[in-house]
């Protein structure tokens, strides 16, 4: 491995970390799409930003590209307080249009300036080894990495010195306005932070890549714990496995870095969502499997506190009075055995007293619909589950 190679990851890496950061807080509030808003419409600063310094160079260009981010956030909320189009159209007639006068602005009065939209879009991180800082004739390495690195150091500080804010003001404003917190100081903060990421990663690896790394770590992370501190944790170290497994999938397949990097957020993201403990899409298939198993058992169980009469109790008339087939009242007939819930004597089925007792408190909840009770059956009663 090279010395290009070592500083394409590094940079990919700090940039994922930077980005991992307002990111999970862009997904905990429901703003995903306010990143790819301006990660587009900053843009416009950029051509600003250029025409008056005429120096790509120019730290205006972060200033005024960072503001156009904020601006871009101030329009859709202004929009979206009209009561007249929900956010996520706001979104979609906000960004498009900033991001198109910028295009338009460049292509009439830029066009032999190397400002490259298949770059804006995609970035390159190939190049971005041969942007170097020179400090007092010495070489200084990547600037990118130097500008990342800042920005990361910041968002780490900003993070420490506020978290307790952000993390009330994310979670319930109205609690944070009594305890003196500034809601919306904390919302133009985080898009203050947000717009200034975007800018700094925007050179390096497009407007694409950086809204990957904003959103798919964090999303996936979300799907892994409820703790905010570790969901910031996770989302950071997705996203460096996937800027060095993207890096280095890009490197064999002789493709697009950015593209591979973006391939592979989709591939963790998608993997978390499957296999997630909790949260991923098997485990709620088959809790939701198990729901439906303990509601079958309770209506067999309802159904036999309730008659009396040996037709009704009957193995071989159970299917035809509680209208199941014949596979489906097996199966709660053995869990209901499992569990030591009936007894069969001459093919009739009888309520043991562990069944009665659950019985009972089963129709306990039914009639209270409490969360805790139900809870409560479960671990007292349920050995099996089918």
């Amino acid at each position: 491995m090279n010395s290009a190679q070592l500083e394409i990851q590094m940079i990919a890496s700090i940039v994922a970390m930077a980005c991992a950061i307002p990111g999970v807080f862009l997904v905990l509030r429901r703003m995903a799409l306010v990143s790819d808003a301006i990660s587009h419409s900053i843009l416009l600063g950029i051509v600003i930003g250029f025409f008056i310094t005429q120096n790509l160079q120019s730290p205006l260009l972060i200033l005024l590209a960072a503001l156009t981010g904020v601006l871009t956030v101030i329009l859709v909320e202004v929009i979206q307080k009209t009561g007249l189009v929900k956010e996520d159209t706001a979104i979609g007639l906000v960004f498009p249009a900033l991001f198109s006068i910028g295009v338009i602005l460049i292509a009439k009065n830029a066009n032999d300036v190397h400002l490259d939209i298949d770059a804006v879009l995609l970035g390159e991180l190939a190049f971005a080894p041969f942007d170097r800082l020179t400090l007092g004739g010495m070489d200084g390495g990547p600037k990118a990495l130097w500008v990342m690195g800042s920005i990361l150091l910041l968002t780490l500080l900003l993070l420490f010195l506020f978290f307790k804010e952000l993390k009330v003001t994310t979670f319930d404003a109205g609690l944070a306005s009594a305890l003196g917190f500034s809601p919306l100081l904390m919302h133009y903060g985080l898009m203050s932070v947000s717009s200034i990421t975007i800018v700094g990663a925007f050179d390096a690896v497009g407007a694409i890549l950086v809204v990957a790394l904003m959103i798919a770590p964090a999303a996936a992370a979300y799907l892994l714990t409820n703790d905010l501190k570790r969901m910031i944790l996770l989302s950071m170290g997705f996203g460096v496995l996937s800027a060095v497994i993207g890096y280095w999938t890009a490197h064999f397949l002789d493709a697009s870095i950015a593209g591979s990097m973006t391939s592979v957020l989709g591939l963790v993201f998608f993997t978390v969502y499957l296999f997630a403990p909790d949260k991923g899409l098997i485990a709620v298939l088959y809790r939701q499997k198990q729901q439906r198993t303990e509601v079958y058992l309770i209506s067999f169980l309802l159904h036999l506190n309730n008659h009396s009469e040996e037709e009704e109790r009957h193995l071989n008339h159970l299917q035809e009075h509680i209208n199941w087939h014949q596979v489906r009242a097996k199966s709660v007939v053995d869990l209901a055995l499992k569990n030591n819930m009936v007894t069969i004597e001459n093919k009739l089925v009888t309520l043991t007293e562990k069944g009665r007792d659950f019985t009972s408190l089963a129709l306990e909840y039914i009639l209270t619909n409490r969360e805790d009770k139900i809870e409560h059956i479960k671990k007292d009663f349920f050995l099996f589950r089918g």
